[in-house]
């Protein structure tokens, strides 16, 4: 069983300059290391980045068994999944966001079910999703 009050559920991605990613996801999204082992030449092995109870591991792209199945996003920023965030000041986090440059892909909005979020991409094109909207909350706990 996972420990108490965490997500079971852990993203994980692979970035190109891992190191700039780790620092990119502190700056703005909020993210604290909780673990970083280095690579070779610069590089990232992995990370585990943890926001509130929840966690995603990082490492650098690179090819390997596992580098294989896990890309890096493609051609035009091509997603085949994106993470979402629950955060207390999404504006916040949205003008952090728009400091660093991110690319907004949906605007700030308040959608019918609840709450504010907007999406942007990270420097490497991985979509992130932040918002208020707690469905852990809205679904009864």
């Amino acid at each position: 069983m996972p420990t108490a009050g965490k997500s079971p559920v852990i993203p994980t991605m692979r970035y190109r300059d891992a190191p700039a990613a780790i620092d990119w996801l502190g700056r703005v999204l909020g993210f604290a290391p909780r673990l970083v082992v280095p690579g070779e030449d610069g590089t990232i092995a992995h990370a585990q980045l943890v926001l509130g109870d929840g966690m995603v591991m990082l490492g650098s792209a690179r090819d390997d068994e596992y580098g294989r199945l896990i890309a890096v996003p493609g051609p035009g920023g091509t997603n085949t999944q994106s993470a979402c965030l629950v955060v207390d000041d999404v504006e916040a986090v949205h003008q952090r966001a728009l400091a660093a440059g991110a690319e907004i892909v949906t605007p700030l909005q308040s959608p019918e079910y609840g709450g504010t979020f907007f999406a942007c991409r990270d420097p490497e094109g991985h979509v992130w999703n932040i918002g208020s909207y707690d469905p852990w909350a809205e679904a009864g706990g």
